[in-house]
């Protein structure tokens, strides 16, 4: 009797433990995800040290066929549909981008926080350091970003800092002065050229996971004629507020809605990494 009433306890205890895991796999999986933030390129929205909580929902979370993604790769998922579309202003947690031999890929588990500037159907421009979208005349945000380009509008940049995407001399762009850059959306058809490919040869790669060559004027994918490319999923074009540091689509170009982990939405906990020391007045800080 009394050995039963152990098992029962132990029952009990085991179950409570396995509902718990699931629980909380559920909410990582499907409604939430916290992110510490080590550099200070949204300062001072989101400084080094924060803890920030990640709606899935408000955009739909992924869910992946396999572990693939684990490793960097492009793996088949069903996006389940969220409750609205990614927006100009949003503050979101991504895959961390970066460039090899004009392909784009992910970083194996590690993030970016940047601030969504161009959406699908805008044409992105920067002018003097301020970002613009054509046929839009009001400020594009009233965040700390517009300020901080402004001041460093005059500023002297470092030659790793100056060049950027798509990094062709044909385009003479920097991060002072750089587009116009049309922003696809799913669904959509562009029609390429020797002067359009640049921009959008690495999603393309990324997409097909097939090889872009270039013969005179004339585009290959994988020996194909290529004259125009029909994308299969929305991009945006991502931007930090450190000017001189921020490792965003200046430097990568356009982020794959595939890559969005999901939005900033509330700093839960602050820690000061260079004391240890809570920063209480940032708990429970909403992300805007």
């Amino acid at each position: 009797m009394q050995a039963k009433k152990h098992f029962h306890k132990l029952f009990k205890v085991i179950l409570l433990v396995v509902a718990t895991i699931t629980l909380a796999v559920v909410m990582k999986v499907f409604l939430f995800a916290s992110f510490i933030v080590p550099t200070g390129s949204m300062e001072p929205t989101i400084l080094p040290g924060d803890f920030v909580l990640v709606n899935k929902l408000l955009i739909g979370p992924r869910i992946y066929q396999d572990f693939g993604f684990l490793q960097g790769k492009k793996t088949p998922y069903k996006q389940i549909k969220g409750m609205r579309q990614i927006r100009w202003n949003d503050i979101l947690v991504f895959d961390a981008p970066y460039l090899i031999a004009g392909v784009l890929k992910k970083m194996p588990d590690q993030y970016y926080v940047k601030r969504c500037v161009a959406v699908p159907g805008d044409t992105f421009l920067i002018e003097n350091g301020i970002f613009k979208i054509r046929g839009y005349t009001d400020i594009l945000d009233n965040c700390e970003n517009q300020l901080l380009l402004s001041q460093t509008a005059n500023a002297e940049f470092g030659k790793e800092q100056f060049n950027c995407f798509p990094y062709d001399t044909a385009y003479h762009r920097n991060i002072k002065h750089f587009g116009p850059f049309y922003i696809p959306g799913k669904g959509e058809t562009i029609k390429l050229n020797r002067q359009n490919i640049a921009l959008y040869e690495p999603v393309i790669q990324y997409e097909t996971e097939k090889r872009i060559t270039l013969n005179e004027d004339q585009i290959f994918l994988d020996g194909e004629p290529l004259m125009a490319y029909t994308f299969t999923q929305n991009y945006y074009f991502m931007a930090g507020y450190y000017v001189l540091g921020s490792n965003d689509s200046r430097y990568w170009g356009l982020l794959p809605e595939d890559f969005v982990v999901g939005k900033a939405s509330l700093i839960w906990k602050s820690i000061n990494p260079e004391t240890g020391n809570f920063r209480w007045k940032r708990f429970l800080k909403s992300v805007k």
